[in-house]
């Protein structure tokens, strides 16, 4: 079978005459952008394009039909010429302008019958480096201004609490905090879920960069969709000129938390899922998409996986955050963490007024003995509202808030050491749920309450709690 070929046609095909040939090669010289010289075998100059007068000063007359070396003294194209060996990025001045050269013999059917200079303006590459580098520094200036602003204020060492399931959850958080993947904390309101993200999020790698945090329940839906993603201006009626810069842009490099993940709806939770998948965002109003490096921590006080059987909450979002679950125990559940808690809220109070505060005993008796179902948060409101009724200094049961005190025991009708019992019963019961009432379970509760295996088994009898 015969092999077609492709015959490139002749220059006699598509021009009508030398004339038209030599009229299109001199206009497409004379367009190109970086400055052309051609000499011929004795040196002389045959050829200059606009850009190379514009570019080394010297005009067309001065320099066509001359010696190269008597108009540019120094110039190296003659020995291109003789030599037949090209150069590239020599370097050259004139004036202000700086300009580096590409130099090349032309040969036709092996024969050196000139040269050609190729030069190049550096002047204005110079000047566009010095804008982008002053628009850099102005963009780093903008970078450090944003971390300073979205800064993780809490770190591991200020969690409170030295019970077995503060210390579990803590280690679990510093564990996974070490790693990049995306992490659901849960737990009731007021257990301390910011802390527990700040905390993680200034372990990590990511440490140095933004901490940015947005509670999902505090704005609406479409709200929520602008300040997560951001929007191009002219995106909706009210749309702020020059756009907004979502918070996910914002966040670049670093973290961002979103509190009250369970409050988003159903379209906001389909366009996270994309960002979780893909880590790229599209601004409202916006056709292309942007790409981030972004680390998620969601935290919600709802249960999730009941919302996903309502059809509230989409599946694919929940197993998809659901990966590192941090749970965080009620107070109730962790009774042991009350005191040093109420210690260090006092502590906090105090440095804020400049006054000293002290805790009766009683006091704690009744912090311990207490359901908390506000959690950590009501006990700090509870502690700075029992300072602020105490006059001498030393808060007592009588400081404390009228319901807290009520719920707590009731009308007075005990004396103060049957009010203790009661409370010392509460708290070995608390205890002894979470080691079990095994004799193993019963030496890990009495090194948690720090006392002896004897007293444990005396205080269980005393109370009781055997039966």
């Amino acid at each position: 079978m015969e092999k077609k070929t492709h015959n490139a046609p002749k220059l006699d095909d598509l021009f009508s005459s030398e004339q038209e040939i030599q009229s299109w090669f001199l206009g497409i010289l004379d367009s190109i952008y970086d400055g052309i010289l051609v000499a011929d075998k004795q040196n002389v100059v045959r050829y200059v394009n606009p850009e190379y007068t514009r570019i080394t000063g010297v005009q067309y007359h001065e320099i066509i039909g001359k010696y190269l070396a008597d108009v540019r003294p120094g110039a190296m194209l003659p020995q291109i010429i003789q030599s037949g060996i090209a150069m590239d990025g020599v370097y050259r001045r004139e004036g202000d302008v700086e300009y580096v050269v590409d130099m090349a013999p032309i040969k036709i059917n092996g024969l050196i019958v000139g040269g050609i200079s190729v030069v190049k303006d550096i002047t204005e590459v110079r000047r566009l480096t010095k804008e982008v580098s002053k628009y850099e520094k102005k963009t780093n200036r903008l970078k450090h201004m944003v971390q300073q602003a979205y800064r993780a204020k809490y770190t591991f060492g200020d969690l409170i609490g030295d019970s077995e399931e503060s210390l579990k959850v803590a280690q679990f958080a510093k564990k996974i905090a070490l790693g990049d993947t995306d992490i659901l904390i849960t737990g009731e309101s007021g257990t301390g879920k910011e802390l527990y993200a700040q905390a993680i999020h200034n372990a990590s790698r990511r440490a140095a960069m933004p901490f940015v945090a947005l509670n999902c329940a505090t704005l609406t839906p479409s709200l929520v969709e602008s300040e997560l993603f951001g929007y191009e201006e002219g995106a909706f009626t009210g749309a702020r000129k020059g756009g907004k810069t979502g918070l996910f842009e914002i966040a670049d490099a670093g973290t961002i938390l979103l509190d009250e993940i369970g409050e988003l709806s159903l379209k906001v939770q389909a366009k996270l899922l994309r960002v979780l998948q893909e880590r790229t965002v599209r601004k409202v109003g916006e056709s292309t998409e942007i790409s981030v490096d972004v680390r998620i921590i969601a935290s919600t006080n709802r249960d999730l996986r009941t919302m996903v059987t309502q059809e509230r909450f989409r599946e694919d979002l929940f197993y998809r955050l659901n990966v590192l679950n941090v749970k965080l125990p009620p107070l109730r559940e962790r009774i042991l963490d009350v005191v040093p808690l109420a210690k260090h809220f006092l502590a906090q109070y105090a440095r804020r007024t400049g006054k000293i505060y002290e805790f009766s005993l009683e006091v704690f008796d009744c912090l311990v003995a207490y359901h908390w179902p506000g959690n950590i948060r009501e006990l700090k409101n509870t502690v700075e509202f029992a300072a602020n009724m105490c006059e001498e200094l030393i808060i007592t049961p009588i400081h404390l808030p009228t319901p807290f005190y009520v719920e707590t025991f009731g009308p007075i009708q005990k004396s103060l050491s049957e009010l203790v019992g009661d409370a010392e019963k509460k708290i070995i019961q608390s205890v002894l749920r979470s080691t079990g009432v095994t004799v193993e379970g019963k030496r890990r509760a009495a090194a948690q309450l720090r006392i002896s295996l004897a007293t444990l088994y005396n205080k269980i009898k005393l109370f009781s709690l055997d039966k």
